[in-house]
C-alpha cells in the first residue's frame, strides 16, 4: 500500500515511518511473533481474551486503537446523534475497539457502522461483544473480531458512555493510539510508545524463524537447532 505523505491525514510516527506504514508492516507479522517480543520486554498480558475472534478465516488486521466504552442500559432514548458523532470522529488507520463492560446480549457492530467506518479510512473493528449483519459485514472486506453473533441491536439494551478514553478488556488496558494487531491466533495490543521498537524486533524475529524452519526442513536435530539459536 502506498502512502501519500502530502495527505494532511498522514501521521508521522517517527522521521522514518508514517502511521500507515507502521500499520502495513504490523499487518504482515503474526501475533505470535509480536507476543514473543513483548514477553522479552516483560509485557505478558497484552492479548485480548481468546473468546474474541475473527469471523472469517485468513483475516489479518493492524491499526491504531480508537476506543469506545459502553454498558448495558434499558433506556429507550435514541442515541443516534451520539453514534453519528462517534463515527465522524474515527481517524484514518483506526481499529474501533469496544469495551462493552462484559455485555452478553447486544450487537455493538453491524453493516452500517462498517460502511461509515470504512468511509473514514478505518482498518477494522474489535468488539468485546456482539456483531450482527454478519454476512453483509463479511462481504464488505472489513476485518471484525467479536465475542459473539446476535441479531439484537443496542437500543433498549446497551448504550455508549464515551470514546477515545482508556478502556480495559480482560487483563489488557488499551489507550487510544495503541497498536492493535489481529489474526487467527487472536488480538494483541502494543503500547504506542514502544510500537516502533517492537515492530523492528518482531520483523527480525520473523526473519530468524525462516532460518529455523530451514534448519528443521534440512533434518538438523532439534538440539543442534537450539544450539544455533533456534527455539520450538
Amino acid at each position: 500500500m502506498s502512502t501519500d505523505v502530502s495527505d494532511p491525514r498522514v501521521v508521522s510516527v517517527s522521521p522514518y515511518i508514517t502511521e500507515g506504514q507502521l500499520c502495513d508492516r504490523y499487518e504482515a507479522i503474526p501475533t505470535a511473533s509480536i507476543n514473543d517480543v513483548l514477553r522479552r520486554e516483560g509485557l505478558l498480558h497484552q492479548v485480548l481474551p481468546p473468546s474474541i475472534s475473527s469471523q472469517a478465516p485468513g483475516i489479518h488486521l493492524a491499526g491504531i486503537a480508537f476506543t469506545i466504552k459502553g454498558s448495558k442500559s434499558l433506556k429507550l432514548h435514541d442515541e443516534m446523534p451520539e453514534r453519528a458523532e462517534m463515527l465522524e470522529s474515527i481517524p484514518r488507520n483506526a481499529v474501533c475497539v469496544w469495551d462493552t463492560s462484559n455485555d452478553d446480549e447486544s450487537a455493538q457492530w453491524g453493516e452500517i457502522m462498517t460502511m461509515a467506518a470504512q468511509r473514514q479510512g478505518a482498518r477494522g473493528a474489535v468488539v468485546d461483544g456482539g456483531l450482527r449483519d454478519t454476512e453483509k459485514v463479511l462481504g464488505l472486506d472489513f476485518p471484525v473480531f467479536s465475542r459473539y453473533l446476535t441479531s439484537n441491536g443496542m437500543l433498549g439494551r446497551f448504550r455508549m458512555a464515551g470514546w477515545q478514553t482508556p478502556i480495559r478488556i480482560g487483563q489488557v488496558t488499551i489507550q487510544p493510539g495503541d497498536v492493535i494487531v489481529g489474526d487467527a491466533d487472536g488480538v494483541i495490543v502494543i503500547p504506542r510508545a514502544i510500537a516502533v521498537d517492537i515492530l523492528t524486533a518482531a520483523e527480525a524475529l520473523v526473519a530468524h524463524e525462516v532460518e529455523v524452519r530451514s534448519m528443521v526442513t534440512e533434518g538438523i536435530e532439534p538440539r543442534e537447532v537450539v544450539a544455533r539459536g533456534g527455539c520450538f
